[in-house]
C-alpha cells in the first residue's frame, strides 16, 4: 500500500459563470455583489466592447477606461486608481484579457474595490489572486485576496473575434498554468485533477480553434480548459516557467503570452526529471505521449504560435542578464536551478531549438 497522502488544499471564494450568451447575466452578478457605480476597464483595442458592457449594465456603469496596457505599469495602475476614485467607483468590470484584469486588481490592491471579471482570452488571470506590476523595468508579483474577482463570467461568444494567433498563445499561456500546478510544492489531488483536464481541453482544442475561430463549441471547450488552468494557478505556487517569464515580461518587455508559449517547453524538459508523478500526468492529458515537453513544443508549432525569444525581441547577449535576476530571487522548484542549467535552457530557447532536460 502506497503512504498515506499529505497535502493542504483551500479553495478560492468566488462565483463562476460559464456558458454561451452569459454576458447577458452580468447586471446580475453586478447587483449580487453589492455594487451600485463599476468602472469599465478595457485595453485600447477592446474599448468598443468595454462600451457595449458599459451601455448593457446603464447606470451602474460610472465610465470606461481603455487603458489597460501589458505588465501593469506601475504609471497606468495610478492613472486607473485615480479615474475610480474620481468617479467613486466601488468595484470595477474587467473586460478583455490578463492586461485588463491585471489593471483592476492593482485597482482592488490600492483601494479595496471588487472586480468582476469578464475574460475574453484565455489568460487565466481572473481565477487568481496573484498581481503582478512593473516598474523600472522589473516586474513584482505577489498574492494578496483583496485581488481575487468576487465573479467571473465566461462567455464563448465573447472569444470568437480573437484572433487564431492570439487564441493559440493564450491557451499554451494557460497550459503553462496548470503544468507548474502538477509539480508545485502545495500540489494537492484536486489541484492536479483540475490541471489533467485543463490540459486534455485546451490541447485538443486549440487545433480547432486555430483551424476555424468561429467554431463555437471549440471555443468553449477552450475556455473551459482556461477556467480549469487558471484555477490550478490560484491555488498553487509558481515555479521556474512563470519566474522566467515575469523577469523576460518585466526586463525586456516581451509579449506575455507568446513569452509564456515559447518558455513553456523548455521549462517543462529542465523539470520533468525531478517531477514524474506530473510527466505521468502530462502523459495521460496529451493522449499517452512519450516526453510531454516535447509534444508541447510540437503543439506550439502546429498552432502557428512563436518559436524562440528571438522572435520576440530578445538578444543572445539578454541572456546572462535574465539568469542572474532569476537567480537572485528563485520561485520554488522541483529541481535545483543552476546557472549552468539556466543558462542552457534560456540558449535553447532564445535560439528556438528542441527542449532538453
Amino acid at each position: 500500500m502506497s503512504q498515506a497522502r499529505t497535502f493542504t488544499y483551500q479553495s478560492l471564494p468566488m462565483r463562476v459563470v460559464m456558458g454561451s450568451g452569459v454576458l447577458s447575466q452580468l447586471a446580475d452578478e453586478i447587483d449580487k455583489a453589492g455594487l451600485k457605480r463599476v468602472l469599465v476597464l478595457c485595453s485600447p483595442p477592446q474599448q468598443e466592447l468595454g462600451e457595449t458592457v458599459a451601455q448593457m449594465i446603464g447606470e451602474r456603469a460610472v465610465g470606461v477606461h481603455p487603458h489597460a496596457r501589458m505588465h501593469v505599469p506601475v504609471e497606468s495602475a495610478a492613472a486607473a486608481r485615480d479615474r475610480a476614485a474620481v468617479l467613486g467607483a466601488d468595484g470595477c468590470i474587467a473586460v478583455g484579457g490578463g492586461s485588463a484584469i491585471g489593471l483592476g486588481k492593482a485597482i482592488a490592491l490600492e483601494h479595496g474595490l471588487k472586480i468582476i471579471a469578464v475574460p475574453t482570452t484565455y489568460a487565466g488571470s481572473e481565477m487568481t489572486s496573484v498581481w503582478g506590476l512593473t516598474e523600472d523595468g522589473r516586474k513584482r508579483t505577489g498574492k494578496d485576496p483583496r485581488v481575487l474577482p468576487v465573479s467571473v463570467l465566461y462567455d464563448p461568444e465573447l472569444t470568437l473575434s480573437l484572433p487564431t494567433t492570439v487564441s493559440a498563445t493564450s491557451g499554451m499561456n494557460a497550459i503553462a498554468h496548470a503544468v507548474e500546478a502538477l509539480y508545485a510544492p502545495d500540489a494537492s489531488p484536486v489541484i492536479s485533477l483540475m490541471a489533467e483536464e485543463g490540459v486534455r481541453s485546451l490541447a485538443a482544442a486549440l487545433p480547432a480553434v486555430v483551424a476555424d475561430g468561429k467554431d463555437i463549441q471549440a471555443r468553449a471547450e477552450a475556455q473551459y480548459g482556461a477556467w480549469m488552468c487558471g484555477a490550478c494557478l490560484g491555488a498553487t505556487t509558481m515555479s521556474l516557467h512563470h519566474k522566467l517569464c515575469h523577469v523576460l515580461g518585466g526586463t525586456l518587455d516581451l509579449p506575455h503570452a507568446e513569452t509564456h508559449t515559447v518558455v513553456l517547453p523548455y521549462a517543462l524538459a529542465y523539470n520533468q526529471p525531478a517531477a514524474p508523478d506530473a510527466v505521468s500526468a502530462l502523459q495521460r492529458a496529451l493522449g499517452q505521449v512519450s516526453d510531454p515537453a516535447t509534444t508541447l513544443w510540437e503543439l506550439a508549432r502546429r498552432l502557428g504560435a512563436p518559436s524562440s525569444l528571438r522572435e520576440l525581441g530578445m538578444e543572445e547577449d539578454d541572456i546572462s542578464r535574465i539568469v542572474e535576476q532569476v537567480l537572485a530571487q528563485p520561485y520554488a522548484n522541483p529541481r535545483q536551478v543552476t546557472e549552468d542549467g539556466l543558462t542552457r535552457l534560456l540558449s535553447r530557447a532564445w535560439a528556438g531549438e528542441p527542449p532538453t532536460s
